[in-house]
């Protein structure tokens, strides 16, 4: 039995069969997931997933240095995109993320490092059986949560990054009946 959260949607079931849990080593996909994670709160995953080509369109194929250079003429073409959620703060806040983004990048050399030594740069495994038993927030994310704040991001409570660290494959919350928990493993 593979994950049940795709359903039966076409883009769900690619996005899990090809991204979600796979380890992220990239700044821009952490970036992405991040920015996407952000839009997403208070919605749904689908809702995110469905408008993600026009996430990237909108907010420079999540290149951080272009986003972080946003003006408010950025953000008020932005309020005017129906391909996005139009949402003014998370708007704002994803620019001045951004920037925050950035300056991880200097002082640690990549987002990369500094993202994965939470988890002493392994995926935390949780061997999960059941839909029920995946949680919303863990420890980490509590973490995580409180240091990425503590820098100045906004939109990254602990709910936001604990689904971040699924995207990203931080952690692994496949069913271990799914095809997928043994190949983002490897």
């Amino acid at each position: 039995m593979n994950c049940t959260w795709p359903q039966n949607d076409v883009q769900m079931l690619l996005y899990h069969d090809t991204e979600w849990g796979t380890p992220v080593h990239d700044d821009k996909k952490h970036f992405e997931f991040l920015v996407l994670d952000c839009f997403q709160a208070g919605l749904s995953w689908k809702t995110i997933l469905h408008r993600r080509k026009h996430f990237n369109k909108a907010f420079a194929n999540f290149n951080v240095k272009k986003v972080a250079e946003f003006d408010e003429d950025k953000v008020l073409e932005l309020m005017q995109n129906a391909g996005i959620i139009t949402n003014k703060l998370k708007i704002t806040e994803t620019i001045k993320n951004a920037k925050e983004f950035m300056e991880i990048q200097k002082e640690f050399g990549s987002f990369d490092k500094y993202i994965w030594q939470f988890t002493d740069h392994k995926t935390i495994v949780t061997k999960v059986k059941q839909p029920s038993e995946i949680l919303a927030t863990s420890s980490e994310s509590d973490e995580i949560s409180k240091a990425l704040k503590k820098r100045g991001f906004t939109f990254v409570g602990s709910t936001i990054c604990y689904a971040y660290m699924q995207a990203a494959g931080i952690i692994n919350d496949h069913l271990v009946s799914c095809s997928r928990y043994k190949e983002v493993m490897k």
